[in-house]
């Protein structure tokens, strides 16, 4: 019986030190209260969940880290609430990228509008890698949504419900229609039974049909967008205080905890093997 202990324990560590890889989280953490309690939220249950399954967890707000001899060391970069502004960081990043580095990204990470502080001045990225263009608009206050899986057979949906509630959120509607774009595989998007989605004041905030795009892959490179990043805020009573978050969400963080182990091309806890895909194909 001893040697039977001994011998899965040391199965069981050698699992975990097969799954052993090197996450970095970018982050601002500046400005809008609602992305600051998103990013202090992220890097906590990130941090808990390199501890549960065994990989490395750093994460920073000084993007010069953004190099590409720092990228060497991570399997997975993370952008939590912004991107990187810097020539020399937006190339590091493609070079990363391109050369098979995996990303996942939030919310504000996919935002560009021209003129604003982020201007849409980033064609690879914003038209390329994300496929979404310019951010177009949001619902308002955040709110939860129904999303439903468009690709049931991806294995980052694996243990994932055909249809789930997400935490409340703002979300974005954006230029570029994805569904029309080859390179891009849309995995989740808002289900009708959400609408009207949003509760204003504005009447533009509030959606009531469409098609809406929530999580999705470019099938040329390790990667996966989240919509999901904006904790609702009590800003009106003007107490900052936090009213909802977005790891709070069982589902979800399956979701992404699913999506972190198949960009850094690692088993994904809970299945019964790592499931290929086509994303090793080359631009072209």
């Amino acid at each position: 019986m001893m040697r039977l202990m001994i011998l899965l324990c040391l199965c069981s560590a050698l699992q975990l030190r097969a799954q052993n890889f090197k996450v970095i989280g970018f982050y601002n953490a500046k400005e809008d209260a609602a992305h600051i309690s998103f990013v202090h939220e992220a890097n906590h249950w990130f941090a808990e969940q390199a501890k549960a399954y065994g990989f490395s967890y750093d994460s920073t707000n000084d993007w010069t880290n953004l190099n590409t001899v720092n990228l060497r060391k991570y399997a997975v970069v993370l952008f939590f609430d912004t991107r990187p502004e810097k020539p020399e960081q937006r190339l590091a990043f493609q070079h990363y990228i391109e050369h098979g580095g995996g990303w996942l990204g939030f919310h504000f990470a996919g935002f560009a509008l021209t003129p604003s502080a982020y201007p849409q001045n980033w064609d690879w990225y914003h038209q390329h890698f994300l496929g979404s263009g310019s951010y177009m608009s949001n619902t308002w206050r955040p709110t939860s949504a129904v999303l439903k899986a468009t690709d049931s057979t991806h294995p980052i949906l694996t243990g994932i419900p055909l249809r789930f509630t997400a935490s409340p959120n703002e979300w974005y509607r954006w230029e570029n229609d994805l569904r029309l774009n080859d390179s891009i595989q849309i995995l989740l998007s808002i289900d009708s039974s959400s609408f009207p989605l949003g509760t204003g004041p504005k009447p533009n905030e509030i959606w009531h049909s469409g098609y809406y795009p929530v999580v999705w892959t470019n099938r040329f490179y390790h990667m996966v967008y989240f919509n999901m990043g904006h904790n609702d805020i009590d800003y009106e009573g003007k107490t900052n205080r936090e009213l909802s978050f977005q790891f709070a969400n069982a589902t979800q963080n399956k979701l992404i905890l699913n999506s972190l182990f198949w960009v850094a091309r690692k088993k994904i806890p809970g299945s019964k093997k790592r499931r290929k895909t086509d994303n090793n194909r080359k631009p072209g």
